[in-house]
């Protein structure tokens, strides 16, 4: 029998990475329509995407193998890894969705 605290953690975990793939597809695109000149964005904004990507997963990689060392369960282990990129993902949709369209 699987113990109801799994299945809140499991929930808990699946609507984190939704929100998390949510505000990533809206960077994606504020950024897409930045390259096009639709979107207002900062002229560094091509080179941070691609440097804070290998900070975000460096710091999700650690902190996954410290939980699991720590022998903690693997919804811990999975919401520890995902708590570094999402932390990105938000910071970067409140970011740019903030911006607006470009005023040509």
């Amino acid at each position: 029998m699987i113990h109801p605290n799994n299945i809140v953690a499991m929930w808990s975990l699946g609507f984190a990475t939704y929100k998390m793939m949510a505000e990533a597809q809206a960077v994606i695109a504020f950024r897409v329509l930045g390259m096009a000149g639709v979107w207002s964005v900062t002229p560094s904004e091509n080179a941070r995407m691609i440097t804070e990507k290998t900070k975000a997963l460096r710091q999700s990689a650690t902190a996954a193998s410290k939980a699991t060392l720590q022998g903690k369960s693997p919804e811990k282990v999975l919401a520890r890894a995902l708590t570094p990129i999402g932390s990105k993902t938000a910071a970067n949709y409140k970011r740019l969705s903030k911006r607006g369209f470009s005023k040509r």
